[in-house]
């Protein structure tokens, strides 16, 4: 069965494998001869004729045509001299095979009717009895084509299942490539949402307490300091605790991931809850904590997780982004989220004048250099099939739109 799978025109050593399988009929052929039969005895031309007719067979796969010619050459004058009929049919066989088994079906048609249709005209024309005898061996050589021509339809079909089964592994591992990527991205975005955030709150409240510290030594208050450094340890529990969620969920992924992509989605599937719309008091609360006025409006219920997943993440970007680079001490935030048309808005303007120079809201720090923060909340909006955008604000600061689609099952009326 591997050999009647592999495909002979590129089976390796085929030349070496054909020119020991001529050897092998050769010998069946002197085998036959000796064993005596009808026809007149071979002499030295009858023994030429027949190993001579065996020589093409060594070719047989790079030249099946060429060996059925050279077989055929040496054949016919053997048969024509009325030599024992019983030797060369094995190699006229064998050479027949080749030629139907490695060619098109219209070329093995075409042999066979070259084949046959001399003969059996010829003897039907001279001879009624021998026209007969020439039906039936005709009727040996279309068996032994149409063998052929199955055994090629059965290569096929072997070679197509296994490209299919082949194709299937390749997209299998390409899914779970990109399942890898992406939640590498995720986790990326996660720990730039969670560390920028947190940060630029340590930064803000530290700054807060250093203020009360050097601005009036001899009427410390106490218990301002105390308060901001209140803020600053809560901030670092709050960071620490969703930085271990984030890092036990990549933990699992590493340990399961050369599973394949079913290991990925199982990965997904430890993440914990998702943060959604009733957290926003929180980073509301964050943002008033770093010294922002921050005005929360909230017009929207029933929104499914993964939507409420990316209205937290842009929200807390945005406000991460606004406090980082609003440039007032009196710096009032705007968010602002309700359903229309099958989607929830969401809005983020503040009156800071980080949008002026282009520094603001999310696009990175004041010296004009880029940062992740507006390509994270557009990630963050594709994600749910929603689009964002962000620059200046209509009338001073800088704003942040964002539509994110429902379902129609979840969709708020």
């Amino acid at each position: 069965m591997s050999a009647i799978n592999r495909e002979p025109l590129t089976a390796p050593h085929r030349t070496r494998n054909d020119a020991v399988l001529a050897l092998g009929v050769a010998v069946l052929a002197v085998a036959i001869s000796l064993m005596g039969g009808e026809g007149i005895r071979p002499d030295p031309l009858a023994w030429t004729l027949l190993l001579a007719g065996h020589v093409p067979l060594a070719w047989r796969r790079r030249r099946p045509v060429v060996a059925l010619l050279g077989v055929v050459a040496c054949v016919g004058p053997y048969y024509a001299l009325d030599y024992n009929p019983a030797p060369p049919i094995p190699a006229t066989i064998l050479a027949l095979y080749t030629v139907a088994a490695t060619g098109t079906v219209r070329r093995t048609l075409l042999t066979g009717v070259a084949v046959l249709g001399p003969t059996v005209i010829g003897n039907g024309l001279t001879n009624s009895k021998e026209a007969l005898e020439s039906l039936e061996i005709s009727g040996w050589i279309i068996a032994v084509l149409f063998i052929g021509i199955d055994v090629r339809y059965y290569r096929w079909y072997v070679a197509s299942v296994v490209e299919r089964a082949e194709r299937a592994e390749r997209t299998r591992e390409e899914e779970a490539r990109r399942r890898v990527a992406e939640e590498r991205l995720r986790i990326a975005r996660d720990l730039h949402d969670l560390l920028a955030h947190s940060i630029t709150l340590i930064g803000v409240q530290t700054s807060v307490a250093a203020h009360v510290l050097t601005a009036d030594p001899e009427r410390l208050d106490r218990k301002a300091v105390a308060q901001a450094l209140d803020d600053i340890a809560g901030t670092c529990r709050t960071a620490r605790g969703e930085l271990r969620t984030t890092l036990e969920v990549l933990r699992a992924h590493d340990t399961v991931v050369g599973a394949g992509a079913g290991s990925v989605s199982g990965a997904e599937d430890m993440r914990g809850p998702l943060p959604g719309i009733d957290g926003l008091a929180g980073l509301a609360e964050t943002g008033r904590v770093a010294g922002a006025k921050v005005e929360l409006s909230v017009r929207a219920d029933g929104i499914p997780p993964s939507v409420g997943a990316a209205t937290y993440r842009i929200v807390q970007e945005a406000l991460t982004n606004a406090v980082r680079h609003g440039g007032r001490e009196d710096l009032t935030v705007r968010v602002g989220l309700w359903t229309a048309d099958g989607a929830l808005r969401v809005s983020v303007r503040d009156d800071g004048t980080g949008g002026d120079d282009g520094s603001g809201g999310g696009v990175g720090p004041s010296d004009g250099t880029r940062g992740f923060g507006l390509v994270g909340m557009r990630e963050r909006a594709r994600s749910v099939g929603g689009t964002l955008d962000a620059g200046p604000g209509p009338a001073e600061g800088f704003e942040v739109t964002a539509t994110l689609p429902l379902s129609r099952e979840d969709e708020v009326r």
